[in-house]
């Protein structure tokens, strides 16, 4: 089983800000979430591995998820990076232009100045996700990610077109399910909150 969850809250999500790149860390509601989603976690599963973002926020809810269980070392994957959003990181998501988010809802490849496109996100994700898939994990893998890689390997455990993460919601702390031990993945949990 991959256990999807998104980290926990930052400033810049309480200030409903665009935060892709940029490396915030958890505020003091973020930091609770992180310990409570560890805490639910652990009351029913057993996973062999972390694996995290690179972005601080992330490793931070990684960390604390960790002190639930016996495993020592938080492994880092680039892949699971939040999308970047290029000019747009850090601004509130009133002050992009309505073209844009148009833009990325309509046309993958659309790359906003010194950012990245859906299409490169999913296909790092989808690379991920078939990786964990055909690994002989002994035991389910918590990956600490974003909501954006989230929304993408959920699209891909359903076999659905990538813009489908355009038509779901993914709270902070939230815990996505992909089962992969049958013949094709399938989405078990969307958006589970403990």
């Amino acid at each position: 089983m991959i256990i999807l969850v998104r980290h926990g809250r930052t400033q810049l999500n309480a200030t409903h800000c665009l935060q892709g790149r940029v490396d915030a860390e958890l505020d003091e509601v973020g930091e609770n979430q992180a310990t409570v989603v560890g805490a639910y976690l652990a009351q029913r599963d057993k996973p062999a591995k972390i694996i995290s973002s690179p972005l601080r926020r992330a490793q931070q809810t990684a960390h604390r998820i960790a002190t639930h269980f016996s495993i020592d070392d938080v492994v880092t994957d680039d892949r699971w990076i939040e999308i970047d959003y290029g000019v747009y990181d850090g601004l509130p998501l009133g002050d992009v232009p309505r073209e844009v988010w148009n833009r990325w809802r309509t046309e993958p490849e659309f790359t906003p100045e010194g950012g990245e496109s859906f299409a490169a996100l999913h296909q790092r994700v989808h690379a991920a996700c078939e990786e964990l898939a055909a690994n002989d994990v002994d035991g389910d893998v918590i990956i600490v990610s974003h909501v954006s890689p989230m929304k993408s390997a959920s699209a891909w455990a359903l076999g659905a077109d990538p813009a489908v993460s355009h038509r779901s919601r993914l709270d902070q702390a939230a815990i996505c399910r992909i089962d992969v031990g049958g013949a094709n993945p399938v989405l078990v949990t969307f958006n589970e909150r403990p």
